[in-house]
């Protein structure tokens, strides 16, 4: 059974299915997708995105700002903390850092990035970490920071094997999404193939990033599994195989409540 480690639910597009979220989710379901965790990035629509997978307990939720998203007013270590005693959150994030869309001073996202992690070893949650052009900044704060008392994933991972290994010494999982299924992404498949087995994650980032066969579409929770098939291909195993170590992987690092 396929577990998709990283989606925005609130954001799938549901034109396939007549507006209706419930049928999407059940499509997830026949496609073999059988635990999603729904990610934060913005805490002005947290609400609404809770209320909307409330009924759906294979998922779970985290709490957190992406390091881009726009706000007038930055959370703080306790209000993440408090949204974090919600047994279905299971993470804080996603946070990190990303320096392809910002210009000049990054001081901001910086601090943002110490205070999700500052949460998340308050509430002992592991953290999701996003970065974008930002590697040695990202690296530096999460040691600085401590941030190996509670792991996490570097979701979505798109960097080479050298910031994989040293995310790895961090007690982090590696996450890959549907990019590793495109065409150009040879090199990223073979940081794929060196991630040991009980370190490695697969993922949507639904809506975003839609893998071969699908690409430049709307993605969905249901097309994990071609992400695990272009992992099973690259590490010479089957996909049931990588769907069972996924889903162990996930379990034991998020430790979902269902």
């Amino acid at each position: 059974m396929l577990v998709d480690s990283h989606c925005h639910l609130d954001r799938v597009d549901l034109t396939h299915y007549a507006g209706d979220f419930a049928r999407m989710m059940h499509a997830c379901a026949e496609a073999g997708v059988t635990q999603m965790l729904c990610v934060s990035i913005d805490l002005q629509r947290y609400p609404a995105m809770r209320r909307l997978v409330d009924p759906f307990h294979q998922v779970a939720v985290s709490v957190g700002e992406h390091p881009n998203h726009d706000t007038t007013t930055e959370a703080t270590v306790e209000q993440l903390v408090g949204l974090a005693d919600d047994p279905r959150v299971v993470a804080i994030g996603e946070t990190g850092l990303d320096y392809y869309r910002s210009e000049g001073d990054v001081a901001w996202q910086q601090s943002r990035f110490r205070t999700h992690i500052a949460a998340a070893r308050a509430c002992g949650k592991p953290l999701i970490i996003h970065t974008r052009e930002a590697r040695e900044d990202t690296l530096r704060i999460l040691t600085e920071e401590c941030a190996h008392e509670v792991g996490g994933v570097l979701h979505c991972f798109t960097e080479n094997w050298e910031m994989a290994k040293r995310g790895l010494d961090l007690d982090f999982y590696v996450s890959f999404s549907g990019i590793v299924t495109f065409k150009t992404a040879t090199e990223l498949r073979e940081v794929a193939r060196q991630v040991p087995l009980d370190r490695l994650l697969i993922e949507t980032d639904s809506p975003y990033l839609a893998p071969v066969p699908y690409r430049g579409k709307p993605n969905e929770p249901r097309f994990v599994g071609h992400v695990a098939d272009c992992l099973a291909e690259v590490r010479g195993m089957d996909t049931q195989a990588i769907a069972a170590i996924t889903q162990t992987n996930y379990q034991r690092l998020f430790r979902p409540r269902f």
